[in-house]
């Protein structure tokens, strides 16, 4: 069991804990260390974190989903102590929403809602689509719909210019040991310089250490990288979730307004693509790290959707 900590309204720590279960889950192609709560009985929500962290993303999340879910959160493939492959190619989309759709699987249940943020995010609108029959309920943060993506880091010359990151993923080994050198100096910089609201601390040192403990194994990093080199060696993965693809189940998109990497205008038309009820909340001054830095806001917003 692992312990940890939960937020008040104010964003302070205290010493309201949450036990969770770690186990490590066979997902069919790989095995994912995912932290388990809540009641067995209950309806399942599976969290997936993004680039570049892991289980820990959702620890504001956990103690409150878990009051009224089952609720699993796995580091995904690649990262912690989640299975590694080595290909590229094993980071396409289909084999993570495989993973998803194994571990909904192996845990007993025919569905879940699914709720993820940036990579997990993607995840999210694709297993939606992959799997429509397995997602009870989607919700999204801070990720837009891939195929909004795909039209606009192409044509909208300003989203091209935040995403210059993924380009710059594709060179052999160099992104690998930027982000490593130094103590993972870079990704620590990334965390704490992007939080708008600088009146409290989103990412306390004992935070730090545990997103930094994800790329710490061998390979961890170039396992991370090479979800942005899997999508854009091949050319089918750019076009696989079109416009013409719809979502099927109730859908929630939240967004931070603030977000550096992604632009507010790739949320436009997401509506048109779900064939279910749709609502977006967006959330003023607040960086990418939305689930994190706006814990309250993003829990309410997550149970009023889910529960309803």
């Amino acid at each position: 069991m692992s312990e940890i900590n939960a937020a008040t309204a104010s964003g302070t720590r205290t010493a309201t804990s949450l036990d969770v279960e770690r186990r490590r889950i066979d997902c069919g192609e790989v095995t994912l260390d995912c932290a388990l709560a809540g009641d067995p009985a209950r309806p399942l929500v599976v969290l997936l974190h993004g680039f570049p962290e892991s289980w820990y993303s959702w620890r504001h999340q956990i103690p409150v989903l878990a009051e009224h879910f089952r609720v699993v959160v796995p580091s995904l493939r690649g990262y912690g102590n989640s299975d590694r492959p080595t290909d590229v190619a094993a980071y396409e989309m289909p084999h993570l929403t495989g993973d998803v759709h194994g571990l909904v699987r192996a845990l007993g249940y025919d569905d879940a809602a699914i709720v993820g943020h940036d990579w997990g995010g993607g995840i999210s609108w694709a297993f939606a689509i992959d799997h429509p029959n397995a997602c009870r309920r989607l919700a999204v943060c801070n990720c837009p719909h891939p195929a909004i993506f795909a039209k606009n880091v192409f044509s909208n010359p300003r989203q091209l210019l935040r995403s210059w990151y993924m380009f710059f993923f594709q060179i052999p080994r160099l992104p690998e040991w930027i982000l490593t050198r130094n103590h993972m100096a870079a990704l620590e910089r990334g965390f704490r310089d992007m939080v708008v609201r600088k009146d409290r601390e989103v990412f306390t040192e004992e935070d730090l250490r545990e997103i930094k403990r994800s790329f710490d194994p061998p390979g961890a990093a170039t396992a991370a990288v090479n979800y942005y080199r899997a999508q854009f060696r091949n050319r089918a993965a750019l076009t696989r979730y079109s416009l013409e693809t719809r979502i099927k189940c109730p859908t929630l998109l939240i967004w931070a307004e603030d977000d550096v990497a992604l632009g507010k205008e790739l949320t436009v038309g997401t509506d048109a693509l779900v064939d279910a009820p749709f609502s977006i909340r967006f959330i003023p001054d607040c960086s990418h790290w939305v689930q994190q830095e706006r814990p309250e806001e993003v829990n309410e917003a997550l149970l009023a959707f889910l529960r309803s």
